[in-house]
């Protein structure tokens, strides 16, 4: 038995559909299935349009760019989040402005957003972390009270709801990332969405290097090379099809986690808002006074090895960073600290899982050493 954390999961219907764009002849980014993806993945999701891209961070950065943020526009995003959050703002020459999280659910504190707003705010980046969703109705209402528009960095969140509604369709624009760790992949890629058509044909002209075809090659404003590849789109229709059974399969590890482990004195979850479902991407924990760097050492020695990663580094630990923290961000940092990914790909049996937790567990009781 081999343990993965975040692995992806391939079979016989991706191998087919990727020979299919290589017989079609279609591998760069023209081709048929990119479009048949966006359309599919905007039904999916509940969401008038759909824009693949060529990353999740380009995603945000076109989001960000198509709203007219930029130099002298602050930008509110939470502190503990992956830096692909963060690197966009900067990108747009507008200004980051970090809040705390939520100390059990670890998103973004709508509190916390209404303290450091100013009269430079024009914009909201939420995210859902680790495939949990925000509170969104809080968020939309401090939004809309203040006139500020929101993207959801939605790139872990897929399949995951609030109040029965998608992930990513509450904002203005919401961004997804296809990363190969990611609940489905295309190898890289990421995708926009957005009800406003408007925004959505002006985005899928700016990704495609700002080109009017009717003119050939004529390129009447700037533009950027973001687009998503036939094949990667390919990759994408073949695991679209699989979507819900990979995250039934998540979900039902973090329950088996929830079940052995709950129980268990200083082991605290990653906790959902009311009516809000994750998708668990990663299942995550934090773990009282057991060293996370000395448990992940001891965690790869047991055999089969057990894989595990760090909860994100607060964005205000990064040098090119620090001149935007303007607070001590206690919550993010007591995560980080005590933080641990578990074992989440679609790839393990429930063997895995129940052999991660039970490790888990007697490292935890018995404070250093492996069960014998």
């Amino acid at each position: 038995m081999k343990i993965e954390l975040d692995a992806p999961n391939l079979g016989q219907l991706e191998k087919k559909k990727l020979l299919e764009a290589i017989d079609l002849n279609f591998i760069s980014t023209a081709g048929p299935f990119v479009a048949e993806f966006e359309e599919k993945f905007a039904k999916y999701v509940g969401a008038k349009y759909a824009i693949s891209t060529q990353s999740g961070t380009a995603a945000l950065h076109i989001s960000l760019y198509e709203l007219g943020i930029g130099p002298g526009d602050e930008v509110i995003l939470p502190v503990l989040t992956f830096v692909a959050t963060v690197n966009p703002i900067l990108y747009v020459g507008a200004t980051p402005v970090f809040a705390d999280v939520d100390r059990e659910t670890w998103n973004i504190n709508p509190e916390e957003i209404r303290k450091v707003i100013s009269t430079k705010t024009k914009a909201i980046i939420l995210v859902h972390l680790y495939g949990n969703p925000c509170q969104m109705d809080e968020i939309m209402d401090i939004a809309n009270e203040h006139g500020l528009y929101v993207i959801e960095d939605a790139t872990e969140s897929l399949g995951a709801t609030f109040k029965g509604k998608m992930t990513g369709t509450f904002g203005d624009i919401g961004c997804f990332s296809f990363n190969g760790n990611k609940v489905i992949t295309t190898g890289g890629g990421g995708m926009v969405v957005t009800d406003n058509k408007e925004k959505a044909d002006h985005i899928k002209f700016l990704v495609n290097q700002a080109r009017d075809n009717s003119k050939g090659y004529y390129h009447p404003e700037l533009g950027f090379n973001y687009r998503m590849t036939n094949l990667e789109a390919a990759l994408g229709l073949a695991q679209l099809k699989k979507v819900d059974e990979f995250i039934s399969k998540k979900r039902q590890f973090a329950k088996i986690y929830q079940q052995e482990l709950s129980s268990i004195k200083g082991i605290c979850f990653q906790q959902e808002y009311p009516k809000a479902q994750s998708n668990f991407w990663l299942t995550s924990v934090t773990i009282e006074d057991l060293p996370i760097s000395k448990l992940q050492k001891t965690l790869q020695k047991y055999s089969p090895a057990i894989p595990s990663r760090r909860i994100f580094m607060p964005l205000s630990e990064f040098p090119y960073l620090r001149q935007y923290a303007k607070d001590t961000y206690t919550n993010a940092y007591e995560i980080y600290n005590k933080g641990i990914n578990l074992p989440s790909s679609t790839l393990n049996d429930i063997n895995a899982i129940f052999t991660t937790a039970k490790v888990l567990r007697e490292c935890k009781i018995s404070g250093e050493s492996l069960p014998k």
